[in-house]
């Protein structure tokens, strides 16, 4: 079938075509598109045959509206696309692609006929169909071998059924595109997730390149210590050939195949050493690089846990040597020293010598030779392994027994050596806890051989004695009151509230202070912890309505006093009183006491009496219920009194502002004297007006702790603010000045002989401090501190604790701030207090009650 030929000026002929695709098909395509077209078959090649591959498809060309002719594909003379006498290929189509029945004349240039010749010159103008479209932004369904013009598709439809949906493919181009714009999308928020991560992971390599570097030095070193012991085996190694056989061939082939593997083990150890702390200080690429912040000189960041920690550097033990030193990150590094190697002719001549940890064997020595000394300079035969030992080096530690032939030096302990210790800490609102036990977070660094600071709470790992204070500062809107209590808790998982301090409910959630102590006897493995406790559904379950001050100073400190001192700690629960009371006096009920002979309760258990002379610090702490407005304006004074030979003596007060219909705490601490006989007693104060009722439970609200300490042990100093110089006004920072009510002890003592703020500490020890002070003020905030300063000149004085009140209570003309805490001294330490009001003014500062301070000392 050959192809008819467009002429005219609705024709024109493509310059991409070739003669070889024309010789296939010739495809003529209109100017507008509105003009319908013709679908052609593919043509059979120029030697009459088909292809070998028959599957083409069909494309649409352009038919002219009344051409006529040979240039025309189609009869001119079909009328009805319905009619029998329809001819041509254009009767092949379905009705819908049929031509327009209308026929037009081609008329002028519209139609030009010609020969061969002149159908050469024509121009062919390449088929914009829908298909085509699609194909060309498809380049790898192009035709395969023949040239680029013309339209020559290859697919799997057979001959007979090669009509393509033109609409079809133009909707499949459609979704195409628009899935392609989406991965587009996707792959660029994929590219800015990678580059993020790529940065975090640049951070860490930067880490690790700093940890690498340090194990490379350590590596450098073992090294070194590594070509040491190989000079030492080659030197050993020629002795052992130019002297006589003197024992079995055996013996010594299996002494120089051990030296053998040791050298060998150097080089292993030398490449593996650090491998399982690198691979542990490796961290995700998601989470953050953490660290431990700040580790003591004697202390590594470990990241083998969850978590980065501070931990001890490993100790070289007894016949170990240094191969590196303990350093930020990393752990100190020992080996053990090869006596066989070092020693020449250790074991004689007739015996032979096996290195083992930390020490060496010879054979065939007998107890008795070892007992002669034949271990050597700094060894000791222990009997049990049979074999030689280095001994214990106590370095700066006191030594109990040296080191003999037959047995080990033996060192004190630290904790043993020293009398008293003290530790101090930070206190903050532990995070995922909640109301009606919303536990307080403590952290500190850990002193190994005493304590250890461990999820929030203190772990004990020596006997003894133990004096806590913890300084709270905090604002609430929970109803009613919330109890910030202090627990001990047994290795067993039983356990005791040792005190407790309720804090009111205020108008306006203004910042209130409180101090809460206690003493207890403790062994290794018990637990102190802080909480927060309210009555049910009182706070919310969130931390919005407790606000916890955590700039304190030090808010967390301990006393820790060993047996050797020959204290005794004692705890009371105050009974309660069935009744409203105004003044009263509290019965006790023994909690515990580690010796009933020197410290007990009286016949009304209203008194504690001591057997001996000493030195006594206690703290009572006492609930309340209080009604009337005279309970605001005037408050509470609680008392203490020492008798002495039948004669009762006032020994100090405080004091604190009441509350109407609500619950509160009054506390009183401090530390005196006292010889055997003396009895010590409490009383509350309360208006006329005020009716108080007075509780007492197990939960550690009305609680009386004391620990009497010998006095050689021991001594107590007590001073009240002085009424000279007294700061007033717009007071920032200003000194207060005492006046000593105690007599002189040798170990502590008010500076000069008249008023004077200083107190001076004439011999090392353990001091802890309780001050209390009433005033009156407008100040937005009340800030009590602490100061401590060493004897040296020119050492600027540091804090050691502090305390800080808000507002006035609305209605009452006194208020009242205090604080505790413990703390190491030495000889010629001074310490004083300040008091800083902020944005306001303080009127008057109590000089005749409720304003002392109070000084334990105990040896160190």
């Amino acid at each position: 079938m050959m192809s008819g030929i467009c002429t005219g000026v609705h024709c024109q002929r493509s310059p991409s075509r070739t003669a070889d695709h024309q010789s296939r098909y010739s495809v003529y395509a209109p100017r507008r598109p509105s003009v319908p077209y013709t679908v052609i078959h593919p043509q059979n090649s120029r030697s009459g045959s088909p292809k070998e591959n028959p599957r083409t498809i069909t494309a649409e060309v352009f038919t002219p509206q009344g051409c006529t002719g040979r240039g025309c594909h189609g009869s001119p003379s079909t009328t009805n696309n319905d009619t029998k006498e329809c001819k041509g290929i254009g009767c092949k189509l379905p009705a819908r692609m049929r031509q327009d029945p209308k026929q037009h004349s081609c008329v002028g240039d519209a139609c030009i006929r010609g020969s061969d010749v002149e159908r050469s010159r024509l121009s062919f103008v390449h088929m914009q169909d829908r298909a085509e479209q699609v194909l060309g932004e498809f380049p790898e369904l192009g035709t395969r071998g023949g040239p680029s013009t013309g339209i020559q598709l290859t697919c799997d439809i057979k001959p007979g059924t090669n009509e393509v949906q033109s609409e079809d493919a133009l909707v499949l181009h459609l979704h195409l595109a628009k899935d392609q714009d989406k991965l587009v999308a996707q792959l660029q928020g994929q590219q800015a997730e990678v580059k993020q991560i790529q940065s975090t992971l640049r951070e860490q390599q930067s880490a690790l390149l700093a940890h690498q570097r340090e194990i490379l030095d350590q590596q450098r070193i073992m090294f070194e210590k590594m070509e040491e012991v190989k000079t030492q085996y080659s030197f050993l190694l020629d002795s052992v050939k130019q002297l006589s056989v003197q024992g079995p061939q055996g013996v010594t082939e299996s002494h120089l195949h051990g030296l053998q593997s040791q050298v060998r083990s150097y080089s292993q150890e030398a490449f593996t050493m650090h491998k399982m702390n690198m691979d542990a200080s490796v961290t995700d690429a998601d989470r953050p690089l953490l660290g431990c912040g700040s580790c003591r000189a004697d202390e590594y960041c470990d990241f083998s846990a969850d978590r980065p920690r501070c931990e001890k550097c490993t100790v070289c033990p007894p016949g170990f040597f240094l191969v590196a030193q303990c350093s930020i990150h990393a752990d100190r590094i020992c080996q053990d020293r090869d006596e066989c190697l070092e020693m020449t002719n250790i074991c004689k001549e007739r015996n032979q010598c096996l290195n083992t940890p930390g020490g060496f064997r010879c054979s065939g020595v007998s107890e008795r030779e070892a007992a002669a000394g034949m271990c050597g300079h700094s060894y000791f035969y222990n009997s049990e392994m049979e074999e030689c030992q280095a001994c214990t080096e106590c370095d700066a530690q006191p030594m109990t027994s040296p080191c003999l032939a037959t047995s080990d030096a033996v060192c004190a302990n630290p904790s043993e050596s020293r009398l008293s210790v003290s530790w101090s800490g930070n206190v903050d609102l532990a995070k995922g806890s909640e109301f009606p036990d919303k536990q307080l977070h403590i952290r500190g660094n850990s002193d190994g051989s005493l304590l250890s600071s461990t999820d929030g709470c203190i772990v004990l790992h020596q006997h003894g004695l133990v004096w806590v204070d913890h300084n709270l500062a905090l604002r609430h809107g929970c109803r009613s009151f919330v109890q910030a209590c202090l627990r001990l808790n047994a290795s067993e998982g039983e356990g005791r509230d040792l005190s407790g301090m309720r804090l009111e409910q205020r108008e306006g959630k203004s910042i209130q202070s409180a101090s809460v102590s206690g003493a207890a006897a403790v062994e290794p493995g018990h637990v102190l912890y802080l909480s927060l406790k309210s009555a049910a559904n009182q706070c919310s379950q969130d931390n919005e309505d407790v606000h916890l001050q955590s700039s304190l100073i030090a808010p967390f400190s301990l006393l820790w006093l060993s047996h050797d001192t020959g204290a005794v700690a004692m705890t009371a629960q105050a009974v309660a009183s069935a009744h409203y009371h105004t003044n009263y006096r509290p019965a006790f009920r023994t909690s515990s006491i580690s010796d009933p002979y020197m410290v007990g309760l009286t016949h009304d258990n209203r008194a504690v009496r001591f057997r001996e002379s000493g030195t006594v610090k206690f703290v009572l702490q006492q609930a309340l219920y209080s009604m009337g407005q005279a309970c605001i304006s005037e408050g509470f004074y609680l008392l203490a009194y020492v008798n002495h030979n039948g004669s009762s003596a006032e020994l100090t007060r405080t004091f604190k502002p009441g509350v109407h219909y609500r619950d509160t705490s009054i506390s009183l601490s401090a530390a005196t004297t006292v010889d055997s006989g003396d009895m010590l007693t409490f009383e509350i104060l309360a208006p006329a007006q005020c009716n108080v009722r007075y509780f007492g439970d197990d939960s550690g609200i009305s609680m009386l702790s004391l620990v009497w300490i010998p006095s050689a042990m021991s001594s107590a100093l007590s001073a009240s603010v002085s009424r000279k110089s007294l700061p007033s006004g717009a007071v920032r920072n200003k000194a207060l000045f005492f006046h000593q009510t105690t007599p002189a002890v040798p170990q502590v003592a008010l500076a000069g002989t008249k008023d004077h703020r200083d107190f001076i500490f004439r011999e090392a020890g353990t001091a802890s401090v309780a001050l209390d002070l009433r005033l009156i003020h407008s100040c937005s905030l009340i800030k009590l501190t602490l100061l401590q300063q060493s004897g040296s000149q020119g050492v600027q004085p540091a804090p050691v604790a502090q305390q800080i009140s808000g507002h006035m209570p609305e209605g009452s003309v006194w208020a009242s701030v205090g604080l505790r805490g413990s703390f190491q001294v030495r000889n010629g330490t001074v310490i004083f207090a300040t008091v800083d009001c902020v944005r306001g003014r303080i009127n008057q500062i109590a000089h005749d009650a409720g304003s002392s301070i109070s000084i334990l000392w105990t040896a160190a």
